[in-house]
This record gives C-alpha cells, sequence and structure tokens, in this order.
C-alpha cells in the first residue's frame, strides 16, 4: 500500500470519529460564534468538506463552483457528516486506482483567492489530509471548550488500529 492509500485511509477514520462526537451534538452549540476563523464548530467543518470538494475538482479538471473558503450557507450537521464520509470514501477510491505515473503528473488549477497554482496529485492527496487534520485540531480546542473530550486522531493511533500492507 503507497502513501497516499494509508493517508486517505487515515483521513477518513480520523473524520469519521470527529463526525461522531459532533453529529449528536444540538444544532445552536455546532453554529455559536466561537474565536475562530471560521466563526464556529460546523462552519469550521464545513470549511474542511468544501475544500475537499474544491480539491477533488481540481484532480478532475471540473469547475468546483465555490467563490469563498468559507461559504455563507451550510448543511445540518447530518448532512455535512453524509457528505464528508462520502467525499472521504471518493479520497480512498481515488488513492487506490491512481497509478504511481499519474500520482506524480501535475496538476494545473486556479486558487478561490486568485492565482495559478500547479501541484501533483500526490501533493494535492497529501494537502487535502494536511488540511483537514489541521482544522481537526481547531475542533479539538473548541470542543475542550465545551468540556468535550475530543477523540484521538493521531497517525500512530489509526496505524496501530489499522495495521495496513507495506
Amino acid at each position: 500500500m503507497n502513501y497516499p492509500q494509508v493517508l486517505t485511509r487515515y483521513k477518513a477514520w480520523a473524520d469519521d470519529l470527529i463526525l461522531s462526537v459532533l453529529s449528536p451534538l444540538p444544532e445552536a452549540v455546532l453554529s455559536a460564534p466561537r474565536s475562530i476563523v471560521f466563526g464556529s464548530l460546523i462552519r469550521t467543518i464545513n470549511h474542511s468538506r468544501a475544500m475537499d470538494h474544491v480539491w477533488k475538482c481540481h484532480l478532475l479538471g471540473v469547475p468546483h463552483g465555490l467563490s469563498s473558503r468559507n461559504p455563507e450557507d451550510f448543511p445540518t450537521i447530518r448532512e455535512l457528516a453524509e457528505d464528508q464520509r462520502r467525499m472521504d470514501a471518493w479520497y480512498v477510491d481515488y488513492a487506490d486506482s491512481i497509478s504511481d505515473t499519474e500520482l506524480v503528473e501535475p496538476v494545473e488549477f486556479e486558487f478561490i483567492g486568485g492565482g495559478a497554482g500547479r501541484m501533483s496529485r500526490r501533493d494535492i492527496l497529501l494537502h487535502v489530509v494536511n488540511h483537514t487534520t489541521y482544522h481537526r485540531g481547531h475542533v479539538a480546542a473548541m470542543l475542550y471548550d465545551l468540556n468535550i473530550t475530543p477523540p484521538t486522531t493521531d497517525l500512530p493511533v489509526f496505524l496501530r488500529q489499522h495495521p495496513l500492507d507495506s
């Protein structure tokens, strides 16, 4: 198994753990203003999901349709969790289906904030995993503020719980 395959599985596992903690919380708690760049728990999770969508579209070479990294509209936590789990499954399938040659192919795209970008498919997958990890840290901090202990989503914990073939 190559690193993109391992990392996309890790991302799906970690996202599922966080979503399982967030899903039972009342909408008022999820949308309550927080001093974080995206303004609330649900908007932080929605940002991660939206950016997963953007990078998926870049990998597929299709328009993503977003003009902001922080969309004003966001779904319910149930809809968001379902969509994120589908998105994570897509990334796992994508990592499973792409060849080593395709992984190093460059993808040209336009950043939402403007400007041209170019990254290999492998680097895009790494960024998607890393970006979500970063924002799960924000979510964990907000959960601690609510006296809720977040799940441990570290890569070594995933690897211990899910031994993968080399």
